[in-house]
């Protein structure tokens, strides 16, 4: 396949990934995703101030070009709550919700986003999501599946009680009437999820939240015909084909717009690539950036002419595709097309599925987002890391969605930036074990009187030049006797001016102490800077050196063959036969114990 084609029509990459087995099981997940989408594109358009069909509209065509342009194969586009709450928050401001006028700037908008996200995708700043972290998503994952839980509350236990914007004061709002229930609706929740359950272990090939609506559907009309409750169902959907929409092209329109665009665009993809990125950590799926930021700017300019309004990746159902077991994008595309079916041919059916059993099958999804054993994994592993999941879990149960994101990508750069301006200052020796490798200094290490040998595991630059000048003073207050300091820098993957200013600093101050500094093995990336900058003429270019063997043999000749003599250590190849002066080594003083490897450290 010609590269230019996969570039034009990415979908053509996975093609061989679909077979009999994955289409039934991508028609299976689009049935699934496609019962969801009807009250959420309902809801979700209300909440938008947009008619309701235009929330359905959204979960069609711009759901089907946002999985074959995208990358991911389960993330799933459409309407949201966080870019419904934005569109409403921003837009209501400029003209009356439900108005043409509102729809017309609406769909305008949703264009300009398109345009956006594409430009984004196709200048390849797809790189911008590496700045999600794992333990980003992994913690906002977890606090939406939280708000998804406490969202649904009310209609799991048939509380009549409006929704709450705050996490906290929705569970307050909850507890406080919880002895409103009705258990009616409780018993069709309770009776979608064990149905749920039982058709997971009874009818493993039937995505068990079909079976569990399916039931709970049932079970609801049985108790409505025998008079005993009255349960609500999402109610008459309407019956029709996306229409052709066309967005405004006022420069006016496009420059008062201009503000609210970037702010969704930066929503829009928050919700996408951490959809995708939180169901590619359990499918084993690499997303690219790029062509998920191209594929989600294409699906919502394909909105702006088919009545949509802005839309992004979901996060319940992309979750609930892959709980489903979707396999390829072509569950996406089923979804599309099996609501425009619903729409068309079933309407009366679809009206009775009860709003109980939609939460039910939400709670499922929900609880599936909360990854425990991640979460566990990460808090053994890094408090750093631990920080970074905590705070955006926190913060997504307490603020809005997309600025929760971005919480916990600041946090994760803070954590980052700690570390990078902390870099490991190490006190090393000769590994007796093996030829020319050094190793981290234990307890029991011997060290040499004359020679204090460093390497510095990290950046060498602005933000890291103080942490390091006090670490070596506080290692050399160990070691005041060494006249000769050697430093290895096997681990500077990075220097700046200021980084090569504290080397030179270095050698100066050494200098004027009577003591001599030593640099080997410097990457040739920071050699050639400390040439440019003239650091090596203040250093001394008779004190740099290629390799560890060199630096070495040079400090040896150098040493006290007096001290040499009366010392034990012997930790160097060179002081084992002969002393500084070229005199033979007193062979009658034993030999130094050598002391196991210090596997804490890294060899170099």
């Amino acid at each position: 396949m010609p590269p230019v084609a996969l570039k034009l029509f990415p979908f053509l990459a996975w093609r061989d990934r679909v077979d009999r087995v994955t289409l039934r099981a991508d028609l299976l997940a689009g049935l699934v995703g496609a019962v969801m989408v009807l009250p959420q594109g309902v809801a979700y358009a209300t909440l938008a101030g947009m008619p309701p069909e235009y929330g359905l509209y959204g979960a069609m065509l711009p759901a089907i070009v946002g999985a074959l342009w995208g990358s991911s194969w389960h993330l799933m586009s459409g309407p949201t709550n966080a870019t419904s709450l934005m569109v409403f928050a921003t837009v209501s401001v400029l003209a009356v919700p439900f108005s043409p006028q509102y729809v017309g700037l609406v769909l305008t908008l949703n264009l300009m986003v398109g345009l956006i996200k594409f430009g984004l995708g196709v200048a390849r700043l797809g790189s911008l999501v590496n700045f999600i972290s794992t333990s980003v998503v992994i913690g906002f994952t977890a606090g939406a599946g939280l708000l998804i839980i406490g969202a649904q509350l009310r209609n799991f236990f048939g509380l009549h009680i409006p929704q709450q914007a705050s996490f906290i004061a929705g569970l307050r709002d909850f507890a406080t009437h919880l002895g409103q229930t009705d258990f009616g609706v409780l018993a069709v929740g309770v009776f979608t999820l064990v149905a749920s359950i039982i058709g997971r272990r009874v009818l493993p090939r039937v995505p068990y939240m079909l079976t569990g609506i399916v039931a709970g559907a049932l079970f609801a009309l049985v108790l409505s015909l025998a008079s005993v409750a009255e349960v609500a169902t999402i109610g008459a959907l309407p019956s029709a084909v996306p229409p052709l929409s066309l967005p405004e092209f006022s420069v006016r329109t496009w420059q008062t717009l201009a503000p609210i665009a970037l702010a969704l665009t930066v929503i829009g993809l928050s919700e996408a690539i951490s959809s995708a990125r939180a169901v590619a950590l359990k499918s084993h799926q690499r997303i690219d950036g790029n062509q998920e930021f191209i594929g989600q700017g294409l699906a919502n300019i394909a909105g702006a002419f088919t009545s949509s309004y802005p839309t992004s990746g979901s996060f319940n159902r992309t979750g609930a595709n892959y709980e489903a077991g979707a396999r390829t994008p072509l569950s996406c595309v089923f979804s599309a097309m099996l609501l425009l079916v619903i729409l068309l041919l079933v309407k009366p059916l679809a009206g009775y599925l009860p709003v109980a059993s939609m939460a039910a099958v939400l709670f499922i999804v929900a609880i599936g987002l909360i990854d425990v054993a991640a979460m566990r994994h990460v808090w053994k592993t890094s408090r750093g890391d631990a920080l970074v999941l905590v705070v955006t879990l926190i913060a997504t149960l307490t603020i809005r969605l997309e600025v929760a994101i971005l919480v916990g990508v600041l946090v994760s750069l803070l954590v980052y930036l700690n570390r990078a301006t902390h870099p490991l200052v190490l006190r090393v020796s000769p590994d007796p074990a093996q030829e020319r490798r050094f190793r981290r200094v234990g307890t029991a290490t011997p060290l040499c009187p004359q020679v204090d040998m460093l390497r510095i595991d990290g950046a060498l630059f602005f933000g890291s030049v103080e942490h390091i000048r006090d670490e070596i003073d506080a290692l050399r207050v160990a070691a005041p006797t060494a006249r000769h300091v050697l430093l290895i820098g096997t681990g500077i993957n990075l220097i700046d001016t200021a980084g090569a200013d504290l080397l030179a600093n270095l050698a100066k101050t050494f200098r004027a102490d009577g003591t001599t500094l030593t640099l080997c093995k410097m990457r040739p990336e920071v050699l050639a800077l400390l040439e440019r900058g003239g650091y090596l003429d203040a250093i001394g270019r008779a004190n740099v050196f290629t390799t560890k063997d060199q630096a070495l043999a040079a400090i040896y000749r150098m040493l006290d063959a007096a001290q040499c003599a009366a010392c034990d250590a012997r930790i160097f190849n060179e002081c084992r036969d002969a002393l500084p002066d070229g005199r033979v080594r007193d062979r009658a003083r034993p030999e130094p114990t050598l002391v196991p490897p210090n596997t804490a450290g890294v060899g170099s």
